[in-house]
């Protein structure tokens, strides 16, 4: 079993590093007053299991029932296979018509049930940045039809994604990432129970130390990180466990334009926005940590520190992109 699903949290009071965000939430699960709400932060950061401890206590034992969750990632990048597939959206599916007609009516058919013992139900879009802005606008106006007996929640990694006119219209609560010395007492306390009368290996207080670093505020991958050395029974190469996908593409990226070859190296970072659908702020995010660990030099980090102005103040991100590209080349 994964610890990650071992030690998920139960109710909002178990989520580590957001008490402001969680109480929120308690406050209108316990007054029945809520908001169409969009919870906002990096991976690992509590905001799926928030929305499901909150549904629990806004609900009860019917919080299932009354909370329909709709995974947009899948849903849109597998298209309509997907829709085929999940028996959840089977009976509703209709082959003939495009992805964002099967799309509109599902969501309509989903917020026209009527709540189980409740005044609304709550609809949930995870990864709310994958959905396109057709199927934003037309969820907005699905949202002003369905306001007096839907609430509507999406949570998402890049709230520039969203279209203004669902963001106006939400609560944003922001879930930061979470704090190194909260991430070591949590994964002590791990390491303390899986530890005791089993034998297994026990990870000394340097390499934990280490995994906080390497997960960068995700309290999920650093638990995984701590399953795999514990279990394992050795310490492994963090920084190669951490490597993910779009680091790769990162470190090849950065490789070209070593090599002088930034059309390669522009082309790569670009599919990073356009396939994996990261904003420019990610893909600085993952230029930085590379940048950090193999070229650790002070014209680096002004590189890096006026790109991040720029992304904040510009407007075409690719362009920003790519002028962050050849700034680099200039200093290697």
């Amino acid at each position: 079993m994964f610890w990650t699903e071992k030690y998920r949290p139960c109710n909002l009071h178990d989520i580590l590093g957001q008490e402001r965000v969680t109480g929120h939430l308690a406050s209108f699960a316990k007054t029945g007053s809520v908001p169409h709400m969009m919870l906002t932060g990096q991976h690992g950061t509590g905001k799926t299991s928030a929305m499901e401890c909150f549904a629990h206590d806004l609900y009860g034992e019917n919080w299932q029932m009354n909370t329909s969750v709709f995974q947009t990632s899948d849903l849109f990048l597998q298209g309509k296979n997907y829709l085929e597939q999940d028996e959840r959206y089977s009976h509703l599916y209709k082959k003939q018509e495009s992805l964002l007609t099967n799309f509109k009516y599902i969501v309509k058919s989903y917020s026209a049930l009527r709540p189980l013992d409740a005044a609304f139900k709550l609809m949930v879009f995870e990864d709310a940045h994958s959905l396109t802005k057709d199927a934003q606008s037309a969820l907005r106006r699905i949202m002003e039809r369905t306001s007096a007996t839907c609430r509507f929640m999406f949570t998402t990694t890049n709230p520039s994604a969203i279209i203004p006119a669902i963001s106006s219209r939400c609560l944003p609560l922001f879930f930061a990432p979470i704090d190194s010395l909260t991430m070591q007492t949590h994964l002590s306390a791990i390491r303390r129970k899986e530890s005791a009368g089993q034998g297994m290996y026990s990870c000394d207080d340097d390499y934990l130390e280490l995994i906080v670093q390497a997960s960068g505020g995700n309290l999920r991958r650093a638990v995984l990180l701590l399953q795999i050395a514990m279990q394992s029974g050795k310490k492994g190469n963090l920084a190669a466990m951490t490597q993910s996908e779009t680091g790769t593409v990162t470190e090849s990226a950065i490789a070209a334009v070593k090599r002088g070859d930034l059309r390669t190296a522009s082309r790569e970072l670009e599919s990073l926005m356009i396939d994996s659908g990261l904003s420019g702020n990610e893909v600085l995010a993952e230029v930085r940590a590379l940048v950090h660990r193999e070229f650790n030099h002070p014209s680096m980090a002004i590189v890096l520190a006026d790109a991040d102005i720029r992304l904040g103040h510009g407007n075409n991100e690719f362009v920003q992109i790519g002028s962050l590209l050849t700034e680099i080349r200039d200093v290697f």
